[in-house]
């Protein structure tokens, strides 16, 4: 099992290197082509943010582990909405704008209930079981491309300030744009190969469900560069890039990453349990109730969220 926690361990460095280089190159080359930096944050840091989940997920599917692949999303979303944005409220207290808790916070929401609504398929007596099938992809693929185009709208709206650029930084050469968009590619599916193999390794070695390993270990690693991102932009006062980091990955990892999957192969929904698609729910209920109060979440609060999140891992580890 050593071996496997190393491949693990080895797996989730590179995935994370190669995220940090691919993102770097991609804003490079938004640069380059004088792209706005409102809309390479909107779009091109927060997928790079969650391209850590959607390469270990979408290889997982393609391996045949659809367990691992939903329950590194489920758990992925949870200790974003519990670990990250409590521990960076308990770090720096988190305003809140009035924009994010009207509209933003409340799509995350969404995105925790229409995940559930689609994937419990039994509940309305479906016999195929509980699966993401194609049609449920194309579905979360429509929520994704709806988001987007209401970001989009939000950015024509937004007279935002020329001077605001980076135009100031010199350009990124096209060498090493190409160079840092090749590594990152291949960091990236290198590193997701290797962190599957061993996170599978590890739950068979400990007798653990794919499912538990998916919303634990995977989850918890491929949200680091969340986490580092989001504590880093709270300790410098930049609340607004914690929050929208934090709920742009949400909705990444619902909309385009799953739908992805399901699109690609039906994604059975084994080992995720109600308790698990409930505490999404209540976590980005809570995450919302908290924003509302004062448009701030406070150090309190942050530590509440992050107790939440202590006492689930403890659950799924004594039932696991």
């Amino acid at each position: 099992m050593i071996t496997d926690i190393l491949i693990t361990i080895l797996g989730a460095a590179l995935v994370l290197v190669g995220a940090d280089k691919l993102t770097d190159g991609s804003v490079g080359l938004a640069r380059r082509f004088n792209i706005p930096e409102l809309v390479i944050g909107l779009t091109i840091v927060a997928f790079g943010t969650s391209l850590p989940e959607f390469i270990v997920s979408l290889l997982a599917s393609i391996n045949h582990a659809p367990a691992m692949s939903i329950g590194n999303i489920v758990g992925s979303n949870v200790f974003n909405t519990l670990m990250i944005v409590g521990f960076s409220a308990a770090v720096c207290p988190i305003v809140v704008s009035k924009g994010t808790v009207a509209k933003d916070i409340p799509l995350s929401v969404l995105a925790s209930v229409v995940l559930p609504a689609l994937a419990l398929d039994a509940i309305v007596g479906s016999s195929a079981g509980n699966v993401l099938s194609r049609g449920d992809g194309i579905v979360l693929l429509g929520f994704f491309v709806i988001f987007m185009a209401y970001t989009f709208s939000m950015v024509k709206g937004d007279s935002a300030d020329p001077s605001s650029s980076s135009a100031a930084e010199p350009p990124m050469s096209g060498l090493k744009i190409s160079l840092f968009i090749l590594l990152g590619l291949a960091g990236l599916i290198g590193g997701g190969q290797l962190f599957v193999s061993g996170a599978t390794g590890i739950a068979r070695s400990l007798g653990v469900s794919e499912a538990v390993i998916g919303l634990t270990l995977v989850a918890g690693g491929t949200s680091l560069p969340e986490l580092a991102t989001s504590v880093i932009a709270a300790r410098k006062g930049q609340s607004a890039m914690a929050i929208g980091n934090v709920v742009g990955s949400n909705l990444f990892n619902i909309f385009w990453i799953l739908g992805c999957c399901a699109c690609i192969t039906p994604l059975p929904v084994e080992g995720i349990e109600w308790t698990d698609f409930t505490m999404l729910f209540v976590g980005n209920l809570l995450f919302w109730v908290f924003a509302r109060t004062s448009h701030r979440v406070n150090r309190i609060e942050g530590i509440l969220l992050v107790a939440c999140y202590v006492g689930y891992i403890a659950y799924l580890i004594s039932q696991a």
